[in-house]
């Protein structure tokens, strides 16, 4: 039985229109070309290749991004596409890394109201004989979710984050991340020292933003990455601290916590979504934020923090009175 993915207070863009959400899911089980036959017998689309281990579907969403997540491969296509040659070697090295070396899709933003029209394509994967999160020992296989913002607004960017803050370690446990994932450093939380500053201090323009954010988390390896959202806003801001040309901007939230469950019957990204929609709820209510901020505080101890633990249980209990679990 399909969940139903849950609406946020936030649905809205400040003109009107529905905010919409990208995901990004890595497997492992298939060749590409196996992958691409797949997803070319759901979407409705023309399709523009680009080298034997890339291709891009144009629908009336979007463009779908399909493509094999290595580097040296993805060059060699290059090369040889341009030679107009496909070689033996390469679809027999397009097989060896179908064992190890995830395949990524990359979905257009959709409209909140319409992400169920992602279900069909997550199950024919499936049962093409994708794998998932516990099936590659040696790939952090994950599912991201690229949630627009409903404004630019500093006060909602800090809303987000200082929301994002008070859940992340129950986010862990809620999403089960993989013990792959959680030794991989592209995951990584935001330290507790930056949290303290994030729910204490004045943060009331973009410069203090900026300033705070990157101070501690000058890297794309964090769990809630803000940087595409922050290079959307100030590109040469973010290039003098981040030496990293893989960021893109976008409005938008880079979730990356939730694990590509794709394997298991019955896993969807409902599911995930539905965990981050915990954090949409609470950004968009700042008395919440205040209650927990306080609960933060109280709970912070001198030299050893806030007790992890304690913390996730505290509030899984207060979402549960909340009727948002």
């Amino acid at each position: 039985m399909r969940k139903s993915y849950r609406q946020p207070t936030w649905a809205t863009l400040s003109d009107g229109r529905p905010r919409r959400v990208g995901f990004e899911l890595e497997f492992t089980g298939l060749t590409f070309a196996q992958a691409r036959a797949a997803i070319r017998g759901v979407l409705q689309g023309e399709e523009q290749v680009h080298s034997p281990v890339e291709t891009t579907i144009e629908t009336e969403h979007g463009s779908f991004q399909l493509e094999l997540d290595w580097a040296l491969l993805k060059q060699v296509a290059k090369e040889y596409a341009e030679e107009k040659v496909t070689p033996d070697w390469l679809d027999g090295l397009s097989r060896a890394a179908a064992l190890v070396v995830p395949v990524e899709l990359v979905c257009p933003p959709i409209p909140l109201d319409q992400l169920d029209s992602l279900d069909d394509l997550v199950a024919t994967l499936r049962n093409a004989g994708a794998q998932g999160t516990d099936d590659s020992l040696v790939a952090a296989l994950g599912v991201h979710i690229n949630a627009e913002m409903p404004d630019l607004e500093p006060r909602t960017i800090l809303s987000y984050l200082r929301a994002y803050s008070l859940l992340q370690w129950w986010l862990v446990d809620a999403h089960d991340v993989n013990l792959t994932r959680k030794m991989s450093p592209y995951v990584d939380l935001y330290p507790e020292e930056y949290i303290d500053r994030l729910l204490r201090q004045e943060v009331d323009d973009e410069d203090a933003l900026f300033e705070l954010y990157l101070t501690y988390n000058a890297t794309r390896n964090r769990a809630l990455d803000l940087l595409p959202l922050l290079m959307h806003l100030d590109a040469d801001r973010v290039r003098e601290a981040v030496d990293d040309d893989r960021i893109q901007a976008r409005p938008a939230l880079h979730y990356r916590l939730p694990n590509c469950e794709i394997e298991r019957d019955g896993w969807d990204l409902a599911r995930e979504w539905n965990t981050w929609w915990m954090v949409e709820q609470l950004a968009a209510d700042d008395e919440a934020i205040k209650r927990l901020t306080a609960r933060w505080q109280e709970r912070s101890r001198p030299l050893l923090g806030v007790n992890r633990s304690d913390w996730v249980k505290d509030m899984g209990l207060w979402l549960r009175e909340r009727g948002w679990l």
